[in-house]
């Protein structure tokens, strides 16, 4: 994409061959007989041919991990954002003059899975670079393998610290891990708090019932809760961690009810849906909803619902309705002329970036060495459809997570709201200078 032609280091000359195969041969002994033998059953072949030959006259490989995309909205987002990507790349060049392929690996939602596929892609694919991964539990299953194989993976959408947090901690192993989007748990939690301290007066959410689903995920946004909310000029009338398998939320709101809240403000992935449909029926419940809502991300959310969502404030990297940057309208377009109307999910814009992140850094570095382009990538300012991509540095303590930015943060905070034609909308609200509309108190509280 940008960035000028390089014609110096090729990928694939005989020392980089050299590296790649006796690193190929330490995670065959690393992950022992019956994890490679599950792995390459029968690829004996395909895998001598990738160590024992030359690339150069080949195409760039990039390996996508991401959760069953023929059905998944998460992992279909994560295929079609990545195809976008590679299909500007080939229409301008492809990267240093060569094309460039898509390679993708169904990870099933399955930590096992992913691993088997982080394998099958650089063993049996020849992947010069690595994208995706959605759940957390995913990541941190091949997390010593991208360390094993020394080659540079670009995360687009699990959240977890713990990752960054070993890179901080055992640096030249980890180094090869950066997170493209979306921000890491724990600054997602701070933006929560940003949220209520810059817009909960003017939105009449003064009294808030903090309330978070207990899985892996929110131990870190519910440690900043309890740290930074009594600070956020808000008062905090309830708070819970609720059981991972809640799916009726009736007595949790007769509490929100009881305490006077202005606001449910949730913490959620997996319980979401639930959590939203308790809020307005069978009647409606006297209190606002919001905050970080996974499944209200997704452009399909308001028909799928069948309106249930209205009035519903959630946060994400973008929407299409958004224009984070100059990119972003761009992509989106592409997105929806190339896929029949259809819009992005937020892992969709992070790996179109992780994709165009990648090219950049090798048109610049002239190089594909792994080391050369951790340097890059750790010192760039990249503008990205989701914003500009910036990263920790080596002595953070998030080393490599994507920086957050409270002046401009990813992501931004939207309500569902009803356009004139009466179907939904994601609106931006937060922050003011990317708001698309004002925030719309629900008919029933007004």
């Amino acid at each position: 994409m940008n960035g000028s032609k390089g014609h110096g280091t090729e990928p694939n000359d005989h020392s980089t061959s050299r590296s790649r195969a006796l690193d190929r041969r330490r995670l065959l002994r690393a992950t022992g007989g019956v994890a490679a033998g599950a792995s390459l059953a029968g690829c004996l072949g395909t895998y001598e041919s990738i160590v024992g030959g030359s690339a150069t006259e080949g195409p760039v490989r990039i390996g996508l991990l991401a959760p069953d995309p023929d059905s998944d909205q998460i992992g279909r987002s994560m295929e079609r954002g990545a195809s976008v990507a590679v299909d500007e790349l080939n229409d301008n060049d492809g990267i240093d003059g060569r094309d460039v392929e898509l390679v993708v690996g169904d990870t099933n939602g399955s930590p096992s899975e992913a691993r088997r596929q982080y394998q099958r892609l650089i063993l049996e694919e020849g992947v010069d670079v690595t994208i995706g991964v959605f759940a957390s539990e995913a990541l941190m299953n091949i997390i010593d393998d991208i360390a094993e194989q020394e080659t540079v993976h670009l995360t687009s959408g699990a959240a977890t610290t713990a990752v960054s947090q070993r890179i901080s901690e055992q640096y030249e192993k980890y180094k090869y891990h950066f997170r493209v989007g979306p921000n890491n748990n724990h600054d997602l939690g701070q933006m929560q708090v940003d949220f209520l301290t810059d817009k909960a007066d003017d939105i009449g959410w003064n009294s808030v019932a903090v309330l978070v689903e207990d899985y892996d995920w929110t131990e870190e946004p519910w440690k900043v809760y309890q740290n930074q909310l009594p600070d956020a000029g808000v008062d905090v009338v309830m708070e819970e961690q609720y059981p991972p398998a809640t799916e009726d939320f009736t007595a949790i709101y007769d509490e929100v009810e009881a305490a006077g809240a202005d606001a449910a403000f949730i913490t959620t992935a997996h319980t979401g849906t639930d959590a939203l449909l308790d809020w307005v029926t069978p009647q409606p419940r006297p209190f606002a909803f919001g905050g970080i809502h996974v499944p209200m991300q997704l452009p399909s959310y308001y028909e799928a619902t069948n309106e249930a969502c209205r009035f519903g404030v959630g946060q994400s990297s973008a929407t299409a309705q958004s224009e984070r940057t100059d990119k972003t309208q761009p992509f989106v377009n592409a997105y929806q002329d190339t896929y029949n109307g259809s819009s992005p999910v937020y892992t969709g814009y992070h790996t179109y970036d992780a994709v165009a992140l990648f090219a950049d850094a090798v048109e610049n570095t002239e190089t594909f060495d792994a080391d050369e382009l951790v340097s890059y990538i750790e010192e760039v300012s990249f503008t990205g459809s989701a914003g500009t991509v910036e990263f920790y540095g080596r002595d953070h303590q998030y080393t490599h997570d994507l920086r957050y930015n409270s002046s401009d943060p990813d992501p931004v905070y939207f309500q569902w709201q009803e356009n004139e034609d009466g179907e939904g909308s994601q609106e931006i609200i937060w922050p003011e200078d990317r708001a698309t509309a004002e925030y719309q108190t629900p008919t029933w509280l007004a």
